[in-house]
């Protein structure tokens, strides 16, 4: 595999819509009246063949939209993000997936946001539903899973795409133990082919089997970066003294 990921100074800017009450990214194009604030701001990251890092941070600090951003769900606002490899993403439960299809339908989508062509993802579909395991469910609306259903079927989607690149959100630890660990074990098995592997959450011993390197994230900025256990200590150490920076 040639696999790699390019992230340079990389910015995602967010809009508060006080009428809807939502977050949106923002985007060049989007003109909106309300508060904006930066989800993402300067980061920088290169990882290539091999590389397993784990994103650190607390709920809110950017992990997630730097994922969403690298599996092309959002567009950066400013700098520069490449990536070469088929991904695979298994990012928060609700994302990328819409309540109102069934599994079959988000199984296409998420095919399609993966690189495939609309024909290569519906080809997909079965294989989806056996991977997955839902049995009837797979034809009803999403909005009527489980976490755990959910995460399956992002899970499926992903193995079936034969990734070179895994991203994984806290997800992952939203699964049953045996898909946890069958998860577990693509991801090794993509970082021996020369893949890569980015991975987010708070359970730092299942990020520590997978990870060698660690980035640590506070408030859409880089913090810390490097070997695992140093970052990851310097993530507790500032999370017990907030107030120093």
């Amino acid at each position: 595999m040639s696999a790699r990921v390019t992230c340079e100074d990389v910015g995602v800017r967010f809009l508060f819509d006080r009428q809807r009450r939502v977050v949106t990214p923002a985007l060049r194009r989007l003109r909106r009246r309300g508060e904006e604030t930066w989800g993402l701001r300067h980061v920088s990251l290169e990882l290539g063949p091999g590389d397993a890092v784990a994103l650190l941070g607390a709920s809110g600090s950017g992990k997630t939209s730097l994922l969403r951003v690298l599996a092309g769900v959002f567009g950066a606002d400013e700098g520069r993000v490449e990536v070469v490899g088929r991904i695979g993403a298994l990012l928060s439960v609700e994302s990328g997936l819409s309540s109102r299809l069934t599994g079959a339908e988000n199984a296409a989508l998420l095919a399609v946001l993966a690189g495939l062509t609309r024909r290569e993802a519906r080809a997909l579909v079965p294989a989806v539903r056996e991977e997955s395991q839902l049995g009837v469910a797979f034809d009803r609306p999403v909005s009527s899973y489980s976490q755990g259903m959910r995460a399956r079927l992002g899970y499926a989607v992903a193995e079936l795409v034969r990734p070179e690149i895994l991203l994984l959100d806290e997800v992952l630890e939203a699964l049953d133990h045996e898909f946890r660990d069958v998860v577990e074990a693509r991801a090794r098995a993509i970082l021996a082919a020369g893949g890569i592997v980015l991975a987010a959450g708070h359970d730092h011993e299942l990020l520590g089997r997978l990870c060698t390197r660690a980035v640590y994230l506070a408030q859409g900025t880089v913090r810390a970066a490097g070997p695992f256990a140093e970052v990851r200590d310097a993530y507790l150490a500032a999370a017990h003294h907030p107030d120093v920076d």
